[in-house]
């Protein structure tokens, strides 16, 4: 019988950056365990052919599941955006902030143009979405936000000063706005993961096969890249009601990678 601490049966759940990649699978993995999913990520063909077959996945698990277009960079169309959803799913209780980007380059060749674009994706925009998501949950005494953050917010990487820059500065984030909540009932934690296989990582990433393997010798004790499914237990616990006193945390799961 599964753990009734981890049924998240008639909540309400919106995961952006869901196209592909940890956001489709932690979408899923929510529907999974009870909840009703919207899903986001930027306007193209690509992405909605890929938000389409997540919402067709939610579905199969017989939950209510919907799509919308939200970049989350476009501040001014976050709250209408999440507005819209919560109307169509009847609420909203959950928010996993998912969207993110990274651009590998040594700190004397990043632009501002870079330096911005990764900020106004993993910083600003997960604060805005976290903001208009808590205008939705204080009414109800309740909600649940979950930040993907980094292992990287707790060390630091060559060639990766905006993201690891940006996923530090979400961790802490995370510490305040669950001290300012936790009196409405509101949660706000984070997941670090790891090196994942994803779509995004491995196009963000132009080092050859064996430079990767070496780099995983040498920094993750589990040997291998994680996979998305990996990180879907963290996400359930953090959502649901077994997690009611866990906030302002950063849970790690990065195969071992900052116990060294």
């Amino acid at each position: 019988m599964p753990f009734a601490g981890l049924d998240l049966t008639g909540r309400k759940a919106l995961v952006t950056g869901a196209a592909r990649g940890i956001g489709a699978t932690l979408a899923v993995g929510l529907a999974q365990a009870g909840a009703d999913v919207a899903v986001t990520d930027m306007a193209s063909d690509e992405s909605w052919e890929g938000l389409s077959g997540v919402v067709m996945r939610i579905r199969n698990e017989g939950q209510v599941g919907l799509a919308a277009d939200l970049d989350v960079q476009d501040v001014a169309e976050i709250r209408p955006t999440m507005r819209r959803i919560a109307d169509e799913l009847g609420g909203l209780d959950i928010l996993v902030n998912n969207a993110g980007i990274r651009r590998r380059a040594p700190a004397l060749q990043v632009t501002e143009e870079d330096w911005d674009a990764v900020m106004d994706t993993n910083l600003k925009g997960a604060f805005f979405c976290a903001q208009a998501a808590a205008r939705l949950m204080i009414p109800q005494e309740f909600g649940r936000i979950i930040n993907i953050a980094s292992q990287m917010a707790l060390v630091g990487s060559v060639n990766r000063a905006a993201y690891c820059a940006s996923k530090g500065g979400l961790a802490n984030l995370t510490r305040v706005l669950a001290l300012e909540w936790a009196q409405h009932g509101i949660t706000v934690n984070a997941i670090g993961p790891g090196p994942t296989t994803t779509p995004g990582l491995l196009e963000a990433d132009d080092r050859d096969a064996d430079e990767l393997r070496a780099e995983l010798a040498v920094k993750m004790p589990l040997g291998r890249r994680m996979e998305p499914e990996e990180l879907v237990g963290a996400a359930v616990y953090l959502a649901s009601n077994s997690a009611g006193a866990t906030t302002g945390h950063l849970l790690v799961v990065d195969g071992g990678w900052t116990a060294l």
